[in-house]
């Protein structure tokens, strides 16, 4: 698509070179929102072997209860009541970490192609190509590109890859 954008650019078709870098664009987010899915169903696979755990976990604490029972015969309510105040503070604990995870993992939401981000792909696009961009974006399919066969500059050309990668990045 990239090559495409190029192409559409350097003939000076601006409309179609906005359509290239929309899809440039919505096909890096869709990507994104792969990852995001991805994470999603991890998310999920999560809470139902913690699910399982719980079932565990209550098996377990039935026969504390029941222990604890024999053991409030023989122990001080003092030390009972220190024992079960840790329990609920651990717990309560756990409650709003398990919380906090499951309103960052709703949080996320699927991408729009943000106009900007058009606009910079299609600049950093014409740069790489020695093109330059006459008139404003808007004025799209004017012919509003201008080939310039002049010579980059040896720091563009050292590594146009990396410096593609930095302007993404930014």
């Amino acid at each position: 698509q990239k090559a495409k954008l190029t192409k559409a650019m350097k003939e000076g078709n601006m409309e179609g070179a906005k359509i290239y870098a929309q899809n440039v664009i919505r096909e890096k987010n869709q990507s994104l929102n792969f990852l995001r899915l991805g994470s999603r169903i991890d998310a999920v696979a999560s809470r139902l072997e913690t699910a399982i755990r719980m079932q565990d976990v209550n098996k377990a604490m039935v026969m504390t209860v029941k222990g604890m029972s024999n053991a409030m015969k023989s122990m001080e309510v003092e030390q009972i009541a220190s024992t079960m105040q840790d329990f609920e503070k651990n717990f309560e604990d756990m409650d709003v970490r398990s919380g906090y995870m499951e309103s960052t993992m709703a949080s996320t939401t699927s991408m729009t192609t943000p106009p900007e981000e058009v606009e910079n792909l299609m600049k950093m696009t014409a740069d790489e190509a020695g093109l330059e961009i006459a008139s404003s974006m808007e004025s799209a399919g004017s012919g509003a590109v201008q080939v310039n066969q002049q010579a980059a500059p040896a720091e563009k050309a050292a590594d146009p890859a990396s410096e593609l990668e930095a302007r993404l990045a930014a």
